[in-house]
């Protein structure tokens, strides 16, 4: 790190506004080049950037070292494109399965039982996971360590499982004909 970046550092932490705007400009083409080998998508990226360096701006006071100012930046990027990572695959899971697709004639205690009954009806090695999982909330590695499986083979198997539960309450067994 040069001393002029060091010196923008110090001056950044101890409130100087125009400092700081010139190390978020100095630092912003690090930070992306970080950010495209960590986050999943272009919008992601440029997403986690700006909310990355409007942290740094709002936070740098309470950074204690200038030589720790680095891996600051880089934590905060890399916890930003895994947060938008993790929002992405939830609103994808959301979008697979849409309520609107179920027949009209569901109410919301038939809904209930059949998906007690979907769930139920998961072969043991997919119930657990999703159990785990999607009710009891474990994250991926709570769960492979709980199994002794790996990470990958709890999210094979939570995926397996919530394709047979969707395709379950898709085609109930007992419609109305």
């Amino acid at each position: 790190m040069g001393k002029n970046k060091e010196q923008l550092i110090k001056l950044a932490c101890q409130g100087d506004k125009q400092a700081l705007e010139k190390l978020l400009l100095i630092c912003q083409p690090d930070i992306k080049r970080f950010a495209r080998r960590t986050c999943s998508t272009s919008e992601d990226i440029e997403d986690a950037v700006q909310i990355a360096l409007w942290q740094l701006y709002r936070k740098i006071g309470m950074l204690k070292t200038v030589a720790a100012f680095t891996s600051w930046s880089f934590r905060i990027i890399e916890r930003e494109c895994y947060r938008l990572f993790r929002t992405r695959q939830a609103n994808k899971i959301n979008d697979e399965f849409q309520l609107d697709d179920l027949p009209a004639s569901y109410s919301n205690i038939d809904l209930k039982i059949d998906f007690i009954n979907a769930i139920t009806a998961l072969p043991l090695i997919y119930r657990q996971v999703f159990i785990l999982k999607d009710v009891e909330e474990y994250s991926s590695p709570e769960v492979a360590a709980k199994l002794g499986i790996t990470v990958e083979a709890v999210k094979s198997r939570l995926h397996r499982a919530r394709t047979i539960i969707k395709q379950q309450i898709k085609t109930p067994k007992n419609a109305d004909i």
